[in-house]
């Protein structure tokens, strides 16, 4: 489920090494070049290049790096990229065995939770500080932590090594996704930059499709600690290459140190609200009730924080994590809306489409992979939609006509009973993913090209923010409304059965007891399950709606050829 953004001054930008280039300016640059050197060169203006077509469609991108270069670059990143998204749908798979050797059910929330928060609240601090400190340096760091958070989580002894080492792994493997958008931004002009996004989203869905399977092979011949510990070496692989092949981005001039540059405060204030909030709405309906101080506590600090966060960003920080200037940009705050809306629809789907099919006697595993078609939906559409805005240069209405696929796509669910053919299912669940894997390149592109070079990481990272917020408030939103009209209707129905009471609250906790029904209650309990279900497909559905209604509000800029945005008619 992720990516997008960078920086670099908008007025000198040129590519350090352009093959073939035969001019005396350029050839004096290159001679300047060591490993040292930033990707794109600080002094080099649009004379260091040869003359380029006036032509919008054909113009040639001098400034852009050699395709090998490029091969290079995005082959070692997108390991990273795949390792993360593979990570998610083993955890997934070995939950119940990882959970059965440490005795602890209980332990099966907190292996997807305590990553997803950690990964939320890295994310968006991963923009201004590798801004600061470059991008190569952030993505050998994330892949060290992700590496140690691995290794941690397969020679565990107890289940809080185990967390621990979730929590690590999760502070690396959100930046991986994160950055690699960073470095695409960097070193790929506007107008091909959807369809790079494109092949990150089939690597991501091709590491996340095949992550399950792995998993349960791994742990069916040696355990589910080999599935952990063998991934070890391909991130130290992951590591060696990117250290080699990216080149530093260079950073903005500072008479200050780098460390002093870093905005503490606001990252902080920004990582806490995060934690706060996930915390509470993660715990709240699963661990403990609504009404336990630990939501209770965890929701409220989080609104404090949130307040801290805004004031230090806009009174005190030099460098902002996320400056809210941006966050007044209408094009750049359509986007955040967007992230943050659409990703709670697919969160929706992607928790509550597998108990429709679990309801109609499919096991668990079978339930899951009719999720599959959402994943292929993402990525085609991702990738269609980047060269569609490479062939027109526009976004605007393409961003509409996926998010309407989306709620076109809730339409059909919340129509749906238990004897609904599965095909028609599947194409429904088809449509959300179309929708998510659109928003994420329309939103990525018009955020980037709506900022100057200097400010699209730490845009792109307020997306981030916004889409790990709605991720968590998706599924919430969906547990609440599913777990009140279940209840609600089991009740209405039953409510005054002998017995009952036990009966329900059984149907509450576990889907196994739909094969233990008393006799009579058949027709009435998949009745009160259709009615759960559509509660919360038409939830979705009224999200879709606030989502198409953001995206009217994106203003169209220009998607240029070139990455110094050099090439005005």
């Amino acid at each position: 489920m992720l990516i997008t953004h960078s920086k670099f001054p908008s007025t000198s930008l040129g590519y350090a090494i352009v093959k073939g280039q035969e001019t005396h300016s350029a050839s004096k640059v290159k001679g300047l070049v060591n490993e040292q050197s930033p990707l794109l060169a600080h002094g080099c203006t649009r004379s260091c290049l040869p003359e380029r077509s006036h032509d919008d469609e054909s113009a040639s991108c001098e400034d852009e790096p050699s395709t090998r270069y490029l091969v290079a670059v995005f082959g070692s990143v997108f390991i990273g990229v795949f390792l993360a998204a593979l990570d998610t749908t083993i955890v997934a798979t070995l939950s119940v065995p990882i959970s059965n050797t440490f005795g602890s059910l209980t332990l099966v929330s907190w292996l997807g939770s305590s990553y997803l928060i950690a990964n939320a609240a890295c994310q968006p601090l991963s923009g201004r500080l590798t801004d600061i400190f470059s991008r190569r340096s952030g993505l050998v760091v994330c892949n060290l932590l992700f590496g140690v958070g691995t290794c941690m989580c397969g020679i565990a002894t107890s289940k809080w090594i185990l967390l621990a080492g979730r929590v690590v792994a999760g502070m690396g493997g959100g930046g991986l996704n994160a950055i690699t958008a960073f470095v695409a931004s960097d070193l790929v002009p506007l107008r091909k930059r959807g369809v790079v996004q494109g092949f990150v989203h089939i690597c991501y869905g091709v590491g996340a499709g095949l992550g399950g399977l792995f998993g349960g092979w791994i742990n069916d011949l040696w355990g589910w600690r080999t599935a952990f510990l063998c991934r070890v070496p391909l991130i130290a692989i992951s590591t060696i290459l990117v250290s080699i092949t990216l080149k530093n981005n260079p950073s903005k001039p500072s008479h200050k140190s780098r460390l002093s540059r870093v905005d503490f405060s606001g990252a902080f204030t920004l990582s806490l609200t995060l934690i706060l909030l996930l915390l509470g709405l993660n715990s709240g309906g699963n661990l403990v009730a609504w009404s336990h101080p630990l939501v209770l506590v965890s929701v409220s600090l989080s609104v404090v924080a949130a307040g801290s966060f805004v004031l230090v960003e806009s009174k005190w920080a030099e460098e902002p994590i996320i400056p809210m200037h941006l966050l007044f940009d209408q094009t750049v705050l359509s986007a955040c809306l967007m992230n943050w809306l659409v990703t709670m629809v697919l969160f929706m789907a992607t928790y509550y489409v597998p108990v429709f099919f679990q309801v109609n006697g499919f096991s668990t595993t079978a339930a899951g992979l009719r999720l599959v078609p959402q994943s292929v939906g993402t990525a085609l559409s991702s990738l269609t939609c980047g060269f569609i805005m490479k062939r027109t240069g526009r976004y605007r209405l393409l961003g509409m006509a996926v998010i309407a696929c989306s709620a076109l796509g809730f339409l059909g669910l919340s129509t749906m009973v238990i004897e609904t053919p599965t095909p028609l299912v599947l194409l429904f669940v088809f449509l959300v993913g179309v929708g998510y894997g659109g928003m994420l390149s329309v939103t990525l592109l018009a955020t980037v090209a709506a900022v100057s070079h200097e400010e699209q990481a730490v845009a792109t990272s307020a997306n981030y923010a916004f889409r790990s917020m709605g991720s968590t408030i998706g599924v919430t939103i969906a547990s609440v409304v599913y777990q009140y009209l279940l209840q609600h209707g089991l009740r209405h129905r039953f409510g005054s059965y002998e017995g009952s009471a036990e009966v329900i609250k059984r149907l509450l906790d576990s889907l196994d007891e739909l094969k233990h029904l008393p006799d009579g209650w058949t027709k009435g309990v998949f009745e009160a399950y259709e009615i759960a279900l559509r509660g919360v497909f038409l939830s979705g559905l009224g999200v879709s709606v606030w989502g198409l209604i953001a995206a009217s509000f994106i203003k169209e800029h220009r998607l240029h050829n070139t990455i110094s945005r050099a090439d005005e008619d």
